[in-house]
């Protein structure tokens, strides 16, 4: 926020010009060089470096005159000193002459107080981890965000230091803000405060306990509990034990939970329960309803009747609809845009080249690591499967290039991640749906362009050749190599180099 300054004192300084932007408005001091802008003045201070007149390594907000070189401050002929009144560390300073990272450890320590003056002992590795980020000026403008409000960061870590949140994933669910208390939820997971959950299983959680809350009728309330918590949130544990779990499939897990309490009302308005239920009532509930919400309840019923709760029905198949591939020449000129262009974002061209090169979900995409990276003597392996599978240039060269300068590095949440696309909360990857809205900004169509990029693959190579080296189930695999009508269903499987023992050619007309 900008300081309280005189009428008297604003009409003077908005008639000054900035040296280094020529903008007119509140300067923060005057160099050597003229007045400077609070933006251009903070800008300067975090150049850091080797000083080319005195040789020291330290901050570079000066200019050589002439020649705009950076220098340090008694080489530019600084009056001022820059350095922190506590740790000696050079750079922007703050109330009481201390450093951003001071600054940032201070207002730490005051939040986390629980009451004894020292931070509250459990969440010490909290502390810690937030004041390692390499960039603590974002930790301080974290805290500083709605600050006074109720369910800010700076009120819960208040909260947490005092002892009014209870260190438990229940205490979370309820808790407002729902974004804010995620946020600081994964972060005290990724400190090993709190026993880690898959994110997805959290953000259902926390919606199961609102969802509930607006259901009036007892009963239902009942049904949906125990359906909620005995058959969908265990099967997703269950997944989340082999595979982290996707925003798909969460999504899909809610709204199985809303149609269940959607057709317990519509039951209640005909004057039916679930016990006098019948074969007819099921049917004219699907003639009302659309695709989506018939696969969801298909769930429902299939629990109920296992569950004595209701008769028996006959159920059809659940039905599934895939995008139309687009053509392989569309593939290769997509591929070929995202390879050339450098004007595109990286993080985009490299998720965009794996989806229309190796045919990837973008829920897989995401959970990708550097490690899945290899570079073997100039050969980059990207592991999708078993073998991992060559990157052709220029896309290897281009892959290598992102992981040296992968973006949300900075921040306490992802300092150390080994994801290839992180994401900016504590711990996790970027999410699928905000990288498919990259890409698609683009023009790239993800779930088209990953149809086509599978469907030229099983026509070049046998499905269960693709299913191992992509990662895909070989059911899969070989029913999209039906559906292409490929020719390797007959295909012989073997050494086909080498003619058989004992086969000698036939004689032609020719020969």
């Amino acid at each position: 926020m900008s300081p309280s300054y005189t009428s008297e004192q604003r009409e003077r300084w908005h008639k000054k010009t900035c040296c280094r932007c020529g903008r007119h408005g509140w300067f923060a001091a005057c160099w050597p060089d003229g007045y400077v802008c609070r933006t251009c003045h903070d800008k300067a201070l975090r150049v850091r470096g080797c000083c080319p007149d005195c040789g020291t390594d330290r901050a570079l907000p000066g200019l050589r005159p002439g020649e705009g070189t950076p220098v340090c401050p008694p080489c530019a002929g600084f009056t001022v000193s820059y350095e922190c009144s506590r740790c000696g560390f050079e750079g922007k300073l703050h109330g009481r002459r201390l450093c951003t990272r001071c600054t940032f450890a201070d207002k730490l320590a005051e939040l986390l107080d629980d009451g004894s003056g020292r931070t509250r002992p459990e969440l010490v590795p909290l502390a810690d981890s937030l004041l390692a980020m390499d960039s603590p000026l974002s930790g301080l403008t974290w805290l500083y965000m709605r600050k006074g409000r109720t369910g800010s960061a700076d009120d819960l870590l208040r909260r947490l230091g005092r002892g009014d949140i209870q260190l438990t994933h229940e205490a979370f669910h309820t808790l407002q803000p729902w974004r804010a208390a995620a946020h600081l939820r994964e972060l005290l997971m990724d400190c090993g405060i709190l026993p880690a959950i898959d994110k997805q299983i959290c953000l259902f959680e926390r919606w199961l306990v609102s969802h509930l809350a607006t259901i009036t009728d007892p009963e239902h309330a009942q049904v949906v509990r125990r359906f909620a918590t005995g058959e969908v949130l265990a099967r997703l544990r269950t997944r989340a034990e082999r595979n982290p779990v996707t925003p798909a499939s969460r999504r899909f897990a809610g709204d199985q939970v809303k149609h269940a309490t959607a057709f317990l009302d519509w039951l209640t308005d005909h004057g039916i329960t679930l016990a006098t239920c019948r074969q007819a009532d099921i049917d004219a509930w699907r003639v009302e309803h659309n695709e989506h919400a018939r696969n969801c309840i298909r769930g429902f019923l299939l629990w109920c009747m296992t569950s004595k709760l209701s008769r028996r029905f006959q159920l059809p198949v659940a039905a599934t609809r895939r995008a139309s591939p687009i053509t392989q020449h569309e593939r290769v000129n997509l591929l070929g845009r995202l390879l050339t262009d450098h004007g595109l974002p990286l993080r985009t061209r490299i998720a965009g080249t794996i989806v229309l090169l190796y045919a990837q979900p973008l829920s897989r995409v995401v959970r990708l690591t550097i490690d899945d990276v290899t570079n073997e003597d100039g050969l980059v392996l990207l592991r999708l499967g078993d073998p991992p599978s060559p990157v052709p240039e220029p896309a290897a060269g281009l892959l290598l290039h992102w992981i040296d300068n992968r973006d949300n590095m900075n921040t306490a949440t992802n300092r150390d991640s080994r994801w290839l696309f992180p994401g900016r909360r504590a711990g996790q990857p970027m999410h699928p749906d905000t990288l498919a809205a990259l890409i698609n900004d683009l023009g790239i169509p993800t779930v088209a362009g990953r149809t086509a990029a599978i469907r030229q693959h099983v026509l070049e190579m046998p499905a269960p050749v693709v299913a191992e080296a992509l990662g895909y189930h070989h059911v899969t695999t070989a029913r999209i190599a039906s559906e292409a009508g490929d020719t390797w269903s007959r295909y012989a499987t073997g050494e086909h180099l080498r003619s058989p023992s004992g086969w000698t050619p036939r004689k032609t007309r020719d020969r």
